[in-house]
């Protein structure tokens, strides 16, 4: 078995919804049958135990060795405690070659448990070792390295809860909610309001105690320190015992309490020293440990921080101890688990020490020895949950405290017997305040309640009922995307919303091209939604993208597909039929949010069956008023659009809009249909938007179909007084509607310019000139610049057997290069001629006309 190509799908996709890691993979016959091979089953469950069922319930079809890797891909995630369910295996019209796709939450870990399941069905097949436990450990611990931490984990768990579409910008926890004008960020807790100068002031303890103390808020008083002498002399003017910290550190590090001797007092400087040049003594606050969060302008969860700590049982060494705690299997060595394993370090030592004791001491039975001087859970610290406890005006002072320092996401540290009281009241204190605190304690305490931090924060970046979206548009189809594209963006711009586009000429926000080239796929769409000043997302969605990476959203508002012809690409990446290619378009019905639409050719039989796979409603569109599936949706009084009386209709019930083709310059009047066709899709696409009829009319109105606006899209041209007609048409289906376009349009003679792309299949390219040799007098043959894996003059022998016995061809002539060809026909245009050029390169050649009119 070999895997021939490794694909990450990060969004819906031919398959599923899920995000999955998709395989080639080539079996030689006797691995097409695992019945073929004896005793490998048995060896592979004597390997792996718990993998899945190998063979599907109901069918009794031969299980060959892809779907074996299929199977031990999901199951070793899943037993590495990663939540996936889907999985499949599809044979494709290749012998022995199948498509393997698995579902993943973290690509890398993803793509390790194909690795670790080749591995794996080798071994058996090999009746060698596999180590199960190093490969589920290698999967843990990968997982817990790449995926986000508990805190930001919180934050994108509400966000998802509430239907806003997250997007991880950094392999950190940096995190995008939204999309477009509507988006906001996170890094870990801090949103991307959170003062840059709030944060530096957290950071500096001397100033923060400075402004609490301004502000009312208790705090312990105390200063910054030269050195070990000048921290002794401060002390003694404050009074022992005394806190030596970091003026600036964070998570407890380097924080002595309690110092009660000028010997205590040197290691506790020193141990800052660690971290930190500047070090602050401050009088110690007896009693408990309390961590205070604060979001927004509202206290949402405390907890109680308790030190690591081991109880004696009058057996057992504190070293033995210790161990017997760590097996806890809620402690971990990360932030995956609700609690840390306690470390038994120099300090953990030190602190022994103050205790009169070793690491190898027998405490008494029932004797409390504390392990660190901090209650932080990065050193094994415990929290409790006492967010019910809180008295009102500790609550205040906490929210006082964030407000002065300018924190919207606040860790309040106070010191005091307890939080039923004032802090007032108990000589208790404010000692900390932290930005960007951890959110951890609060999610899964120790002991008590979990509270829902991460749904509040949420709620504090996105008012009720907003989620961050901007209108997305799809459009796919075999042809017409681009041109629907443009003027959807178009009559978006037009509504005043501020509109980013991508399709095969390139990426546009606010109609400046930002990017150049064929931009159609995932990659530029994701870039769209990135940008913070689109308001709307129109995407051109290729075959292509779809196919490597899936869709650049999890859902749409509006799906549109303007039809499914033969010629788009048939016999790549094993989609072989019109029903493969029609599966594969109808991934954006399928994930059309339930408040949108899907807007479709009613007149395309394969398009319309689309209907029944999406989510949210249908608009249906054709130029046939009485067509049947026209005919029923208007009876059902669903929103339909199509042409009456040289006007484009779009009816819903007995609400009923007109727009005169007379007013939408692209259609000629209506006289080129695929245009007319272009326009309903828009019109529909704009209407399940929610845009003003207005501001639709005024966009069809001021769509101007050249070749700046549109480029390669049926540009028109005068030259010497004949008629030149530029387009990017370059299938079978396309060139038909040109030629039905064309014929609208008079001439005395009619002339052609075409290449053809060689990945299409033979029969796709033929077709094109067997077309062409009915409507044209002269064709031009030319050969593109990119053959795309034909050999030299393969394609134009392909486009010349098209022309073989053509009713109306008098004249064919072979070209080698694109603008020398476009040379050749200018040179025999009369006036009153007509001449079609099918462009290769787009701009370049479009340009080069322009070139040839300007001369002239």
């Amino acid at each position: 078995m070999e895997v021939i190509r490794t694909r990450a799908l990060r969004g819906p996709n031919l398959w599923s919804h899920h995000t999955a890691v998709e395989v080639i993979v080539s079996c030689p016959p006797e691995e097409q049958s695992i019945a073929t091979l004896p005793g490998f089953e048995q060896r592979l469950h004597a390997r792996f135990p718990a993998i899945g069922a190998l063979h599907t319930s109901g069918h009794t079809d031969a299980v060959p060795l892809a779907r074996v890797l299929e199977v031990a891909a999901l199951s070793l995630q899943a037993q590495a405690g990663c939540p996936v369910t889907f999985s499949r295996t599809t044979a494709t019209l290749e012998d022995g070659i199948y498509q393997t796709v698995v579902e993943y939450t973290e690509e890398a870990v993803g793509r390790l448990a194909m690795t670790l399941a080749h591995n794996l069905i080798n071994a058996a097949l090999a009746d060698t070792p596999f180590d199960l436990t190093g490969a589920l450990n290698e999967l843990r611990d990968l997982d817990e390295d790449v995926r986000l931490g508990p805190s930001t984990g919180a934050i994108v768990s509400a966000a998802i809860a509430r239907d806003i579409p997250i997007r991880r910008l950094t392999e950190g926890s940096m995190v995008m909610f939204g999309w477009g004008s509507r988006q906001r960020r996170i890094q870990a807790a801090e949103m991307d309001s959170t003062s840059a100068i709030g944060e530096s002031i957290a950071q500096d303890k001397e100033l923060t105690k400075k402004l609490l103390h301004a502000a009312g808020v208790p705090v312990p008083i105390g200063r910054s320190v030269e050195d070990v002498e000048d921290a002794w002399a401060a002390a003694q003017e404050i009074g022992l015992p005394v806190v030596v910290k970091p003026k600036d550190g964070n998570q407890g590090k380097g924080v002595t309490v309690n110092v009660m001797s000028k010997e205590h007092l040197e290691k506790a400087f020193n141990t800052a020293k660690e971290f930190r040049d500047n070090i602050m003594v401050e009088r110690y606050l007896p009693g408990h440990d309390y961590r205070l969060l604060v979001i927004g302008n509202k206290l949402v969860a405390a907890a109680r921080r308790d030190p690591p700590q081991v109880v004696g049982d009058g057996v057992h060494t504190v070293r033995e101890l210790v161990s017997i705690v760590n097996s806890d299997p809620r402690r971990g060595s990360g932030h995956s688990t609700s609690l840390t394993k306690i470390r038994f370090d120099d300090i953990a030592l030190a602190r022994l020490a103050l205790q009169d004791l070793e690491a190898d001491s027998i405490p008494a039975k029932g004797q409390r020895v504390i392990l660190r001087n901090n209650a932080n859970l990065s050193t094994g610290g415990t929290a409790t949950d006492v967010t019910d406890d809180v008295h009102p005006e500790v609550a205040a002072r906490a929210v006082e405290a964030a407000q002065m320092i300018g924190l919207d996401i606040c860790g309040v540290d106070v010191v005091c017997d307890g939080v039923l009281q004032p802090i007032e009241n108990q000589r208790g204190g404010v000692v900390e305040v932290n930005a960007a605190p951890g959110l951890r304690m609060h999610i899964a305490p120790s002991f008590g309640k979990g509270r829902a931090v991460g749904e509040a924060i949420v709620n504090t970046m996105f008012a009720p009922g907003e989620n961050g979206r901007i209108p997305v548009v799809a459009v796919t189809g075999t042809n017409g995307k681009t041109t629907t594209v443009r003027l959807i963006a178009h009559l978006l711009t037009a509504s005043g919303l501020r509109t980013g586009m991508t399709n095969t000429d390139g990426v546009y926000i606010e109609g400046r091209q930002v990017d150049s080239g064929d931009c159609s796929g995932p990659r530029s769409a994701r870039n769209v939604l990135l940008h913070p000043d689109v308001d709307a997302a129109v995407f051109e969605t290729a075959r292509g993208g779809v196919l490597r990476e899936g869709l650049a959203f999890d859902r749409c508002q509006v799906a549109v597909v303007t039809n499914i012809g033969s010629g788009d690409h048939l016999g790549l990446n094993y989609i072989t039929t019109v029903e493969d290619l029609a599966v594969l378009k109808r991934v954006i019905v399928q994930n059309v949010s339930e408040s949108g639409f899907a807007v479709l050719n009613a007149v395309d039989p394969i398009v319309a069956g689309m209907a029944a796979t999406c989510r949210g409603k249908v608009i249906f569109f054709g130029a046939e008023r009485g067509h049947p599936v026209i005919a029923t949706h208007l009876a059902q009084g669903c929103r339909t659009v199509y042409v009456e009386d040289g006007h484009v209709v779009a009816a819903e019930g007995k609400d009923i809009h007109r727009i005169a083709l007379s007013e939408v310059p692209i259609t000629r009047n209506g006289a080129i249909g695929f245009q007319v066709e272009n326009v309903m899709a828009s019109v529909a696409a704009a209407w399940g938007v929610g845009i003003s009829w207005d501001a639709i009319r005024l966009g069809l109105k001021t769509f101007a179909n050249d070749s700046d606006n549109a480029p390669g899209r049926f540009n028109v041209f005068d030259y010497k007084g004949a008629t030149l007609i530029a387009d990017y048409g370059h299938n079978p289906d396309a060139i038909l509607a040109l030629v039905q376009a064309v014929e609208t349009m008079p001439a005395k003679r009619r002339s052609v310019v075409i290449s053809g792309a060689g990945d299409r299949r033979d029969q796709d390219i033929t077709q094109q000139t067997e077309i062409l040799g009915r409507a044209f007098d002269d064709v031009i043959l030319y050969e593109d610049q990119c053959q795309r894996g034909r050999t030299d003059g393969e394609v134009v022998a392909l486009l010349r057997s098209g022309l073989n016995g053509a009713p109306r061809t008098s004249h064919i002539q072979e070209i080698y290069g694109e603008f020398l060809a476009i040379d050749t026909a200018l040179g025999r245009l009369k006036e009153g001629d007509l001449c079609l050029i099918l462009v290769d390169q787009v701009e370049e050649a479009l340009a080069h006309i322009a070139k040839r009119i300007a001369e002239a």
